[in-house]
């Protein structure tokens, strides 16, 4: 099968090459998502915006994230990671630079969206990287993929604070494509996933994919012939909901709705929280000042504060990558849920500046660190032929929560702190609750190649007379 192809393969300098592809795309996500809380203040007073356009703004991008995430899962599926993949980073690369050239809000309006749907195609490149690493590997690999997620926030800051002040918010928006247009020069070098070919019945482009990696990582490739049967129907949702799986995919839903919602919320109440001041209660100091045309411009001393807030993924990273395999996944997610919720907790005391500071570094290290563990979980867990539809619809219930979340942190905010941060607390603490809950935990387990497989066979691990290590290798 697949799975002892790659277990006995390895991780070697294929599996390198692939990581920096793979997360050239996540790095553009990232840059696309740390873009919304640097445009909107920028926006906001430069066409005088009112909060709810606003607030739309960032909404539309999650609209069409949410619209796009299944349909690119279901490509994917049917059609090939490769396939999916390419064509929502071309998609995305297109109407990025497009909005660049924006005349009116309209115009900026309808070609994010435009660049929320492609940027919806974004996680396929976790199935697809997720489908050719071993066991053993699999975890960290993922985990430490989300460096280029943590490198793409942390450089989007660093641009907007060179470009800002002197080209504008246009350059910014174009310059963010980069990485975008680096992932479509190389994509040729990608292939195809060796699972997704067997699935689909092309033993002999599996076969061959499995060779040029053992190859590439200079590693003897193993004796015989792939096995798997193939399966003509791959990427039904109902698929999702069967005995097995039902549970799973509502939790997972909530889970991933609840990151998303969590992770974005943080990231635009920085801005806000920052321009407050030591403003306690969310109380303006006078009445014109809940006017929604009010306009501040994020000074040297915010981008200061939100490059510290945003150089918060990388301790959140750490601290995910060393609980993952100690304690599992779904105990993982709840830990970053349940701490993420204690810090809101102590934004309601009045702090100075310093402090709040700290406490948005310290919840957005762990939501950010929940969001890396939903990423490793839902690939393991569901089989290939539905793999990248589950990771897809579980992105596109995220981006629900995404799109919802800049009503309650802009919104809301100018009506009441305490609300806006009770209903971030509440969210993760159910989140929390749910992750505990979910009923497969995928730790130490090997990907399920086919859902008409015994439950078991492949999710539980092979004994050790069928284990990779018994696989006969070729001496070529």
């Amino acid at each position: 099968m697949v799975e002892d192809a790659v277990e006995a393969i390895g991780f070697g300098t294929f599996q390198l090459k692939l990581s920096i592809l793979t997360g050239l795309s996540w790095m553009a996500d990232a840059m696309e998502m740390m873009i919304l809380s640097i445009l909107a203040p920028q926006l906001h007073c430069e066409w005088r915006l009112p909060s709810w356009q606003v607030a739309l703004l960032t909404s539309v991008v999650f609209i069409g994230m949410m619209i796009s995430s299944s349909l690119w899962g279901n490509i994917s599926d049917k059609y090939g990671r490769k396939t999916g993949l390419r064509m929502s980073v071309l998609w995305s690369l297109f109407y990025g630079v497009l909005s660049a050239f924006s005349p009116i809000y309209g115009w900026i309006l309808f070609l994010r969206a435009l660049v929320g749907f492609g940027i919806g195609g974004a996680p396929q490149s976790v199935t697809l990287y997720a489908e050719f690493l071993p066991m053993k590997s699999r975890a960290t690999c993922i985990l430490l993929i989300e460096i280029f997620w943590a490198f793409g926030t942390v450089f989007e800051v660093l641009l907007a604070i060179m470009v800002m002040p002197t080209l504008g918010w246009r350059w910014l928006l174009a310059f963010s494509t980069l990485p975008l247009f680096i992932f479509a020069v190389l994509c040729f070098w990608l292939p195809e996933s060796a699972r997704y070919d067997v699935l689909t019945g092309n033993q002999e482009k599996a076969l061959s994919t499995l060779k040029r990696i053992a190859m590439e990582n200079n590693v003897p490739m193993p004796l015989g012939k792939l096995i798997a049967p193939r399966q003509e129907e791959r990427g039904k949702i109902r698929d999702l909901f069967s005995p097995d799986f039902r549970l799973t995919t509502f939790l997972l839903w909530f889970i991933w709705f609840s990151n998303a919602f969590s992770y974005y919320g943080l990231v635009l109440l920085t801005t806000e929280l920052f321009q407050e001041g030591d403003t306690c209660g969310g109380l303006r100091a006078s009445k014109e000042a809940l006017c929604s045309l009010e306009c501040k411009y994020l000074n040297s001393d915010d981008y200061k504060d939100l490059l510290w807030t945003t150089l918060s993924e990388f301790p959140g990273l750490l601290v995910t990558l060393w609980a993952i395999d100690r304690i599992g996944r779904r105990k993982t997610m709840a830990l970053c849920f349940l701490t993420f919720a204690i810090c809101i907790l102590l934004l309601y005391a009045c702090v100075g500046r310093t402090y709040l500071t700290i406490l948005i570094f310290i919840a957005r290290a762990f939501i950010a660190g929940g969001f890396q563990a939903a990423y490793v979980y839902t690939p393991e867990v569901y089989p290939t032929a539905t793999r990248a539809l589950g990771l897809g619809t579980s992105s596109g219930m995220a981006r629900v929560g995404a799109l919802i979340t800049p009503f309650v942190a802009q919104v809301m905010l100018e009506s009441s702190l305490y609300l806006t941060l009770s209903v971030y607390c509440c969210c993760c603490l159910l989140a929390a609750v749910a992750s505990c809950v979910l009923p497969i935990e995928t730790t130490g387990r090997g990907l399920q190649e086919s859902s008409r497989c015994e439950w078991g066979q492949e999710m539980m691990g092979r004994d050790s007379a069928n284990s990779p290590v018994g696989v006969p290798h070729s001496r070529d």
